[in-house]
């Protein structure tokens, strides 16, 4: 790992930058390319699948994603700025997330999209994905818009769940 990088906390909902959207990114600097780097040596350490900027305290909509898990495949993606322009198909499947841990619940996604955004040089990016690599990719982004798969529980099982959260704390 290079040395730049340092593993942050993941904030853990109910934490008010969950819940908020978060704001553009207008210019890739240092700070920008430090977070990115940071994000990935916190994602990999979780371990994660992905992670968005909001879950480590920052507002930003940016998120880098790697579905191989550590085996070094070069699978890494960081889109800055991510925008959906089209989705094809949808499926049920569960998921979990790093800021609402011991949780899980089945999502409906699209089974195909297409993002664009912008890569750390500044550059456009238009990238395809399908099936788990698309589901990973609309889970961080809704966490941009202040979602959280607590979201998608019904009123009942999200007490249920925050109630437990909260007496594992005493």
């Amino acid at each position: 790992m290079k040395n730049n990088m340092s593993v942050r906390d993941i904030l853990v909902y109910p934490h008010k930058i969950l819940q908020k959207r978060a704001e553009e990114i207008k210019d890739i600097n240092s700070e920008i390319v430090k977070l990115v780097n940071d994000m990935v040596a916190t994602m990999y350490a979780a371990p994660g699948v992905g992670l968005a900027a909001p879950q480590v305290a920052q507002s930003k909509r940016l998120i880098v994603v790697d579905i191989s898990a550590k085996d070094d495949s070069g699978e890494l993606i960081t889109i800055i700025n991510p925008v959906i322009s089209e989705k094809q198909g949808k499926e049920v499947g569960s998921e979990m997330c790093l800021s609402v841990p011991e949780f899980s619940i089945d999502v409906a996604r699209a089974t195909h999209i297409l993002v664009k955004g912008i890569d750390l040089k500044g550059k456009e990016i238009s990238l395809e994905a399908s099936g788990f690599l698309a589901r990973v990719i609309q889970h961080e982004m809704d966490h941009l818009d202040g979602t959280v798969i607590l979201s998608y529980a019904s009123s009942l099982k999200k007490s249920i769940y925050l109630r437990k959260r909260e007496k594992a704390k005493q």
